[in-house]
């Protein structure tokens, strides 16, 4: 027995009050699981501190692992990150909204915690109707994979029930991720660009935009 909320999204109506719940659970300083395009995230609010260490607990995570922010439009990471390279922008043009998660320097005069980041934020544009009608109310979301630690993340609405049901107020059933593998995550804190974890998309389509630039990106995924 779980204490979630489960909605569907089948219908325009039940994807609407799906949103509203969501949203309003995330309001509310509760965590919330959304579908992505690569898997189901576990999600709250970024700017509410223990909302975000409560999102960290139910994944059996400490501070040392930061969760990203998701974001609903790409002009917003001005506002999380400070110092965007051009390299960078190139990227989020490319790949936004899609897989594609940076590591950005994160704007100084930000009022949040989302645990030991030294100074970065990871930010991500998903390409996911609902996540983005999500996100487009609640503002930037700390999520992570939907999962407890160890185990692999939720492609489907059971599973990260399963997992995490007991924790979260709102479960929003979008049925099978339509990726199913994590974004690619890269550091583009530096004058050149670094693959920390390879996912869905390959080095070689990143360098792919990057090289008409004079840029590559480094591999350490």
């Amino acid at each position: 027995m779980t204490s979630a909320q489960r909605l569907p999204t089948g219908t325009d109506e039940e994807r609407e009050e799906a949103v509203a719940a969501a949203s309003l659970a995330v309001q509310r300083g509760d965590l919330v699981v959304i579908p992505t395009d690569t898997v189901y995230g576990i999600g709250a609010d970024a700017f509410d501190k223990d909302a975000v260490k409560a999102l960290l607990a139910a994944k059996g995570r400490g501070r040392e692992m930061p969760p990203p922010v998701l974001v609903s439009a790409a002009t917003t990471v001005d506002a999380l990150a400070s110092g965007v390279p051009g390299y960078a922008k190139a990227l989020i043009e490319a790949f936004w909204p899609g897989p594609l998660t940076l590591v950005c320097t994160q704007q100084p005069s930000l009022q949040w915690d989302l645990g030991d980041t030294r100074g970065t934020v990871a930010v991500r544009m998903p390409d996911h109707p609902v996540a983005l009608s999500v996100l487009e109310r609640t503002g930037p979301l700390a999520v992570s994979s939907a999962n407890k630690t160890g185990r692999p993340a939720a492609t489907d609405a059971d599973t990260a029930v399963e997992m995490l049901g007991e924790d979260v107020a709102v479960v929003v059933d979008a049925g099978t991720s339509p990726g199913g593998e994590a974004s690619t995550i890269v550091d583009v804190t530096g004058s050149q660009g670094r693959v920390l974890r390879r996912g869905a998309l390959s080095l070689e389509a990143l360098n792919e935009v990057l090289e008409p630039l004079g840029a590559t990106l480094t591999d350490e995924g």
